[in-house]
């Protein structure tokens, strides 16, 4: 069986993308699958590692890019700061539908 490089490491921000990875991705799909009319807040609720390591790990910044539409492997690392930046200083995300 041949395994490619691609499919034994995943490429993710850091500092442990074990942390942020997964929330960003799962933070993006329910962004994508959200469609709440006149819906006015969204909250995470992290549990286990991801809750006690989580800011130190980057877990709160990745759920951030993550509700901001953005993924793993094709967000640019110097533009982070900047998403991160713009959602704390807006207070909003935009949902798939405008919303």
């Amino acid at each position: 069986m041949f395994l490619s490089v691609f499919e034994l490491f995943k490429i993710g921000i850091g500092p442990s993308s074990s942390h942020t990875v997964g929330p960003m991705v799962a933070a993006r799909m329910f962004l994508r699958g959200a469609n709440a009319p006149g819906a006015a807040r969204v909250s995470v609720s992290l549990h286990g590692s991801l809750a006690f390591t989580g800011k130190g790990h980057g877990t709160d910044r990745a759920c951030v890019l993550g509700l901001a539409g953005k993924m793993p492997d094709s967000i640019e690392p110097d533009e982070v700061e900047a998403v991160v930046a713009e959602v704390a200083r807006d207070r909003k995300v935009t949902l798939p539908n405008g919303q």
